[in-house]
């Protein structure tokens, strides 16, 4: 199960230490003031962490219903990063923004998928 699920765990970790860790980007917003780059950050963490998931499970997800359930996954994880954010660091804090962020690149990747998989489907057979 570790071995089938590798990736996942890489990505999950990665997430992880950049949800808990201080903040890489101090400095960075005085070169390049970009509004709302750490949203645009949480929206593609979580919508990488969302694909590896698809590409690892792809042939597991025999409908629909499977998909959205394994999309649990990610989301519940990162609410409870939200949650470690507030309880557990002091120069991190929880916003709803961010976790709105993690929800929109979790549902990205969904619509991907199912967008793609019937090209898929065609070129596995």
């Amino acid at each position: 199960m570790l071995k089938r699920n590798i990736f996942t765990i890489i990505t999950s970790l990665i997430i992880l230490y950049l949800s808990l860790a201080g903040s890489l980007t101090s400095g960075v917003g005085d070169v390049i003031n970009i509004p709302y780059i750490d949203k645009i950050g949480h929206f593609s963490l979580y919508f990488v962490l969302m694909m590896v998931i698809i590409i690892e499970h792809r042939n597991s997800f025999g409908t629909t219903r499977h998909l959205l359930l394994a999309a649990l996954l990610p989301f519940c994880f990162g609410t409870l990063l939200e949650f470690l954010q507030f309880l557990l660091t002091t120069n991190r804090k929880a916003e709803i923004l961010d976790a709105i962020s993690n929800s929109a690149g979790i549902t990205a990747a969904l619509f991907l998928w199912l967008f793609l998989k019937p090209y898929y489907r065609e070129q596995s057979k």
